[in-house]
Order: C-alpha cells, then structure tokens, then sequence
C-alpha cells in the first residue's frame, strides 16, 4: 500500500510536467507554420519588388549615362559648327591666323567624336567631308596670297640654272599690304603662320627653299661673275643678277660669302624673320622662327657646294701661303655668325668651319694628291726623250738652312740651287762634288723632273707644320714605291722589244737609286725631330732600284745572246768549210752577228755609261767567239782548204769585232776603247791562239804549248789541243810525237 502510494504520488507529479510539454511543442508547432507562411510571403512579395526596383534604378542609369553622351556629342556638335562659322567669317575678312585656328578646333571636335566607341553618326561622315573641303579652300587662297608676296620671275628653261638663265631671274618680295585690305600685322606673317597652324609650312618652304638654291645660291657659289644687285620700290623688293667680266677663274670665298650674306639679309628682311605658332598637336615652349625652318632645310646642300666649289679652290697649293689663309678662316667665321644672328643656323662650328679650320690638313692632302698626279704623269710619259747626265751636272741640291733655323725657314731660300764645285749639304759639311756624281749617261728627262718633284716636295714639307711634314715626306716615299711599280709594267713591251729603252729604263733605276742613297740625308735636321727613330730616310729603297734596273738591262742582254747564238746556228757547225755553200752560210752567220752588234753599239752609244757599254759590249762579242771557238773545236776532220776558210773568218771577227765598241758620239774618242777590248772579252786570247793553230805547222804548236806553259795552255786545255791535232793532221809519227809532247 506504502508503495502504490509513492508512485501516485510521482505519478501525479509527473503528468503537469508531461502536460506543459506538451503545450510547449504545440506552440513550437503553431510557431513553426507561422514561419513558413511568412518565408512564403517573403518569397513570392518582397522579392519581386525588389528586382523592380533594382531593375529600374538601372535603367535610370543607363538613361543617364545616354543622355550625358548625346549632350557631349552635341556640345562637340555645337563646338565644330562655332568653330566653322568663325573661320569662315575670319576666312571672309582675310585674318588668316584666326580662321586657320579656327579649322584646326573643329578638327580636333570632329577627332573627339570619331573616338566614340559604339556610336556611329552618319553625320560625321558628311563633317569630314566639310572639313576637307574648307582646309582644301583655306590652302587655295593662302597659296594665292604667298604667291603674291614672293615671285620668281624665271626664264623659260626651266631644266638649267647656268649663267645664262640666272642672269634673266628675278626675285619680288612685296613689302607692304595694299591699303584697302589693313590687316594686323605683315601679310607675310599672317599668310606663314597660317600655313604653320595648318601644318603645310613645311611643304611650302621646301619648295621655295629648292628654288632659291637653284636659281640663286648656288650659281652665286658657281659663278664667279655673277653678282646680285636689289632695287626697292614702293611695295616690292626685287633682287636681280648682272655678270660682270672677270681676271680670276675663281672668286675668293670672302666675296662669296658677302654675297650669299647679302640674299639672306634680303630674306630676312622681308620674308623670314617671322615666329611661327606651332601647329596645335605639338606645342612648344620656345618659338621656332621661320629663318631657322629655312636654313634647317638647305643648310647641308649649301655648304657642301660652298665647300666643294669654293673652299676647296682657295687651299693654298704652297706652304708661303697658309699664312695669308687665316683670312678665309675668319671670313668664314663672320658668314657663320651673321647667319646666327638672322637665325637661319643654330649651334656652333657647321661643317663649313670645320673645314676651313682644318686647312693644314686639306693642303697636305691637295699637296700630296698633286705630288702623286704630277709623278704618274711623268712616269707614264715616253722614256726615249733624254737628257745628259755629267759629272758637273751633278744633282743641283736646294741650299738648306742651318739646323737650329728650322722655325723661320722661309722658302725664298729653296730658289738658290748650288752649282758650283762644292755641293752644300748642311753649310758646314762640305763633301767633293763628286761624291754625290754619275758617271755621264742619259735618263728620260721624265726622271730628272720626277726627282726636282721629289726634292721640291721634301723642301716644301720642311716648311710646313709638323702633320704636314709628315704626310709629304710619305708622298715623297709613294712617289718612288709608284714608279717601281708602275714603270716596268706600263712599259713592258716596249723595255723587251726596244735595247735602247731598256738601257734608258737601266739609267733610269741608277740615277734614283744613288739619289735615294742622300735624299734623307739632306733635310735630316727638319724630318728626323718629326719622324720617330731618324726615319725620314730612302736609304732602304736603294737596293730595289738597283735590282730593278739591273734586272731589265740583264733581260735584254739575254734576249741579245739569244740572237746571235740564233745566227751563229745557221753556220753548218763550220764543218766542210771547202764547200762553197757551207763556207756562204758560215760567213753570213758571222756577218749578220757583226750586223747586229754594231747596231746595237749604235743605240747604247752615249746613252749607257762607257763602263757599262764596254762590259756589255764586251759580254755579248765574247758569246760570239766563245761559240765559234767551241764548233771549231769540236771538228773531226779539218782539210789544209778548210783551215784557210776557217781562219779567213775568224779575221774577220778579230778585224771588225772591235769596231762595234762606240760608246762615245766622237770617233777618235773610241779608238782607246777599241784597242781594250781584250779586257772585255774574256775570250780574245783563247779566239787568237785558235786562228795561231789553223795556221801552223805541228812543231808550232808544240812550241807555242811549251811543256804546258806556253801562251796556248793558257787558252787550252791539253785534251782541247791533242783533239785540233788529230784533226788538223795526217796520222804520221811526226804527229805521234807531237801528241806525245802535249800533256
């Protein structure tokens, strides 16, 4: 019972609880519906107005963003109309600054508007057109203007700006605006600053700028008698051209540079000295000035044709005149500045300065350049027109200063050229005239004055600045290293074919080379301060010359040998000489060898020095016998008959063999030589002993042999001799015996 009790008790306590969790889960419930209903509401209602009102705020938007577009497209609209009436009025009242800013506004409006992306007018198609048409208007009646205020009055023929034509050209420039049409300012300025705004001055300028050089500037530079003349009248100013007869070829650069001052003072004056507005894409603090848009453009032609065509002709050609150039640098100088300040240049020293200042440099190199045109001429010119040599006529040396007086040389001292016994090298070393001498023979009187050319230029080159030295002393060394090149190809054939200009071409070679032995020497004090290590020498040219006329002389000498060994083969061996037609042909081998040495005595004559003439000589008489001797000593079998035949032409080489050596013009001058020809030809004794031979009998010969020490084996040897016996002989005892005795 206890127990029932407890648990109603717990039990009655229990359900009030259970009940009020009850209650409280059906109010969540009821809570819970009601949600729902409000989400439902939320979202189908609330939603759908919002989106409304986002979607209209937008479009709000976007009407606005529209309407600012089309209002700035219609102010622009607005601005290029303005700017179109106002040019036109300002077109209509000649202000030609105002109405060509006024197109470049609307321009810039209609730029504007054709940078709108996604917004295609049909409009601006018919504005561009517009625009067009006006700026095309504009430029047509600006030209007019221009036209008007600067006139070139030219001849018919266009294509040529000689004398001729320049003479009949005319330049107008109008100088004050007809009354009725007052505008601000000059009416060049107002035209040039147009075409400025409008971007065309350059065009204009260019063209006018062609013209000037044409038709005035550079026939100014180009002739030398044309001289400008200008006449003002009320409204214009007129530059015209009369050509006055002259001494000179060239004009000075100063008169040309007051000339050509003279046309830019008249343009400046009247045309250029106008600031322009820059165009409106690129302004620019600083103004340009019209002068200086013209000079930019012809500048550099100018003064390359003021440097090729006048600066050019005034470098002095000798060093005594550079000094009186420092005139033409100044002068220079002056044009430079004048054209400053007209502002036709900007920026100092133009090439046109540089050059002029640089005229140590433009003489040494005019100097050299006609050094070397003056040489080739001379090498390239005929060698057979000589001059003597002679001892006396040793090189003429140009007195030299002394040593220390090297800075006040002055070149009226390069005139006196020493003639007399002594030969003045530096005036304290005083040497034998003959030291320095060839012995007498010709040279092409080319080389005589390829050497003054030579000597001048080094004198020249010790008067000069040190750069200048320097470059002529290498002229001077080119001169020579040309002629060792040139020479002997330029006249090839002509030193194979012809003996005499080979001989010439010999001389030639000698002569230089044994003046290039003192050629340094002399201007040592002046060249070797300059030129590092005492370099201002030839000294190491001499060999070459030498070897080069050797080598030529020798050639010929071979070609000559070649002949008369030619000749000498036609002789039948000189076998069977009793033969009436082998002895015909071994006498005519012999005379025409005689022929052809006499002739060649003949073109050598007082050409070659005699000692070279009579080793020459000598050498090719000695080829002759030497040949003649061998074939008759090579014989087998000699007949008494042939002996006599043999030795018949041998005299005749012995008798006429000497005649042919005439070094000399003068007959009995060369008898002397005559009676040396053994010392020439090295064969004369052997040639004697052999004709000695054909004529004698066997005990003669024995005696002439003399156990070996006789005159014949000098000339022969024992084998040579035992062979002309065996020849010459019957075979007896008697010349057994003989044969025995020779050994």
């Amino acid at each position: 019972g206890e127990v029932c009790t407890m648990i109603n008790k717990k039990y009655h306590e229990f359900l009030p609880s259970m009940q009020s969790a009850e209650d409280l889960v059906s109010q969540v419930d009821g809570l819970s519906s009601n949600i729902d209903l409000l989400k439902a509401g939320i979202e189908t209602e609330v939603q759908r107005d919002l989106n409304v009102a986002v979607a209209e705020f937008t479009e709000l938007k976007q009407q606005l963003e529209r309407d600012t577009l089309v209002l700035s497209i219609l102010k622009k609209l607005q601005e290029f109309d303005t700017a179109m009436k106002e040019y036109n009025s300002a077109l209509l009242e000649k202000k030609y600054v105002a109405a060509a800013q006024q197109l470049e506004k609307a321009r810039s409006s209609l730029k504007m508007l054709e940078s709108r992306q996604g917004f295609e007018l049909k409009i601006l198609k018919a504005l561009g057109t517009e625009l067009t048409v006006q700026t095309q208007n504009m430029l047509y009646h600006l030209g007019e203007e221009w036209q008007k205020l600067a006139v070139w009055k030219l001849p018919p023929s266009k294509e040529s700006s000689s004398l001729e034509s320049v003479v009949h050209s005319e330049l107008h420039l109008r100088t004050v605006p007809p009354k009725e049409e007052e505008i601000a300012g000059p009416p060049v300025a107002s035209v040039l600053q147009a075409f400025a705004v409008l971007g065309e001055l350059h065009t204009k300028l260019k063209i006018f700028g062609q013209l000037l050089l044409k038709y005035i500037l550079k026939p100014l530079i180009l002739y030398p008698s044309l001289q400008p003349f200008t006449e003002e009248q009320s409204d214009v100013f007129i530059l015209r051209f009369k050509s006055e007869a002259l001494t000179l070829d060239h004009s000075s650069p100063m008169e040309v540079f007051d000339k050509i001052k003279l046309i830019f003072e008249v343009l400046h004056k009247y045309l250029l000295n106008v600031p322009l507005e820059q165009p409106v894409e690129d302004k620019k603090d600083c103004r340009v000035t019209l002068a200086e848009l013209l000079g930019d453009m012809i500048w550099e032609e100018l003064s390359d044709c003021l440097i090729q065509n006048c600066l050019v002709n005034s470098i002095p050609t000798n060093s005594s005149k550079l000094e009186q150039y420092i005139e033409v640098i100044k002068s220079t100088e002056e044009f430079e500045k004048a054209l400053k300040n007209m502002q036709f240049l900007k920026g100092d020293t133009t090439d046109l300065l540089k050059y002029a200042r640089n005229v140590n440099s433009h003489f040494a190199n005019k100097k050299c350049q006609d050094v070397i045109v003056a040489a080739r001429n001379l090498m390239t010119s005929e060698i057979h027109n000589t001059v003597k040599i002679t001892p006396d006529s040793c090189v003429a040396l140009p007195r030299l200063p002394d040593p220390g007086a090297r800075d006040h040389l002055k070149t009226q001292k390069t005139s006196k050229l020493v003639h007399n016994n002594m030969v003045n090298l530096e005036n304290e070393t005083k040497l034998s005239q003959y030291t320095f001498c060839l012995p007498t023979c010709r040279i092409s009187s080319s080389v005589e004055k390829l050497m003054e050319l030579a000597y001048q230029t080094l004198l020249e080159a010790t008067a000069s600045t040190d750069q200048c030295c320097i470059q002529l002393f290498y002229s001077v060394r080119n001169i020579f290293q040309l002629f060792y090149d040139v020479v002997p190809t330029y006249h090839k054939e002509n030193l194979q074919k012809l003996p005499q200009l080979a001989a010439i071409h010999h001389n030639n070679c000698m002569y230089i080379a044994h003046h290039l032995l003192t050629l340094g020497h002399q201007f040592r004090y002046r060249l070797t301060n300059i030129l590092c290590d005492g370099a201002a020498t030839f000294v190491d040219m001499v060999p070459g010359f030498r070897r080069l006329g050797m080598e030529c002389f020798l050639a010929q000498m071979r070609v000559q040998r070649g002949e008369i060994l030619e000749r000498l083969s036609s002789a039948r061996n000189f076998s069977n000489m009793d033969d009436e037609e082998n002895y015909c042909a071994a006498n005519k081998a012999i005379r025409q060898v005689l022929h052809q040495l006499k002739r060649l005595g003949k073109v050598w004559q007082d050409v070659l020095p005699v000692n070279v003439y009579c080793k020459a000589m000598g050498t090719l008489l000695n080829t002759a016998l030497t040949e003649i001797v061998t074939r008759i000593a090579a014989l087998e079998d000699i007949s008494a008959e042939d002996a006599d035949k043999l030795y018949s032409l041998c005299r005749t080489m012995v008798e006429e063999g000497p005649q042919v050596f005439t070094p000399l013009p003068e007959d009995d001058k060369n008898k002397k030589y005559q009676e040396e020809v053994p010392v020439y030809v090295q064969k004369w004794m052997t040639f004697k002993e052999l004709m000695i031979i054909l004529q004698a009998n066997l005990q003669e010969i024995v005696d002439q042999w003399a156990d070996g020490k006789g005159p014949l084996a000098a000339e022969f040897s024992a084998a040579e001799v035992k062979s002309l016996i065996r020849a010459l002989f019957q075979n007896t005892e008697r010349r057994a015996a003989a044969l025995a005795k020779i050994k």
